[in-house]
């Protein structure tokens, strides 16, 4: 079996439309797919409409966290498969992640254009067709204005690196583990070493995380360096862990292919096992 459990559609930073995605799996030569749009289960039912014969879903999402720390924060993703979409607590502190987004997308086309580039909130919304609010629907603004050539390039600090970035509001990591763990689903930490990203978050919090219901680590994932995959491996290990590997698939926004790193079958069905909130699609 050849199973990817990170990927996006256009219902949050992908550029494929959930549909469009399910069909690229199947062409892929995948069995199982985990759609985790951030913040979002906007995608699931078109998902799960469109499912070719023969390809599993798993329906899911990235949720936008952040570790607190004594003298500083860390911003960190967790994947969340299988919970109840429907769950009270966990659908308001996704509702206000996501306004939270487009306030601050808001601010950041406000930024630009007080320093004469010509982008408007209306075509952003148009990039971001229904979906979360993110910085790669600013990035499209800036590629087709010619000021990037991608979506990694209007990510140069000069530009949406920082320039025009602005701080999010996240789920406080201890309070969304709870929240998905109370709504049936499974968490797994994504890409929790790559350094490439920025600050990570200490192996002793990660180990509170694993006491607190975390489920899993993402180890294989083009963010991590081949030593980083195989750190990640060992410190799974010793936390009692799953390990899976995924291709965080956003469509042309990466050039990551689905498919380019997989997650064990033994483990898959550990997560689904493990899960009391919602089942595999078919």
């Amino acid at each position: 079996m050849r199973i990817d459990l990170h990927t996006h559609s256009i219902a949050s930073d992908g550029t494929l439309s959930p549909a469009e995605l399910m069909t690229a799996a199947a062409a892929a030569g995948l069995d199982v797919i985990a759609l985790t749009d951030h913040d979002t289960t906007g995608g699931w039912e078109p998902a799960r409409a469109a499912l070719p014969a023969g390809l599993t879903l798993v329906p899911g999402a990235e949720l936008s966290c952040r570790w607190y720390g004594p003298d500083q924060t860390t911003a960190l993703h967790l994947l969340a498969y299988l919970f109840d979409p429907d769950d009270p607590a966990l659908c308001e502190a996704l509702a206000a992640v996501r306004s939270d987004r487009e306030r601050r997308a808001q601010r950041m086309v406000d930024l630009m254009r007080a320093d004469g580039i010509d982008v408007t909130w209306e075509e952003i919304v148009r990039y971001a067709a229904g979906g979360t609010v993110g910085r790669p629907h600013l990035a499209q603004a800036l590629i087709r204005r010619g000021m990037a050539a991608s979506v990694s390039e209007a990510f140069a600090p000069h530009l949406l690196g920082e320039r025009y970035r602005l701080p999010k509001h996240d789920l406080d990591v201890f309070d969304a583990l709870r929240l998905v763990r109370d709504a049936g689903g499974v968490t797994v930490f994504a890409h929790p070493h790559a350094t490439k990203r920025g600050r990570i978050v200490p192996d002793a919090v990660i180990a509170e995380m694993a006491a607190a219901g975390l489920f899993g680590l993402e180890a294989d994932h083009d963010d991590h360096s081949p030593a980083e995959r195989a750190y990640v491996r060992a410190l799974a290990a010793d936390l009692g862990l799953v390990v899976t590997g995924s291709s965080d698939f956003h469509g042309t926004n990466k050039t990551v292919p689905l498919g380019a790193y997989t997650t064990a079958p033994d483990v898959y069905e550990r997560i689904v096992g493990a899960a009391k909130g919602y089942g595999p699609l078919r």
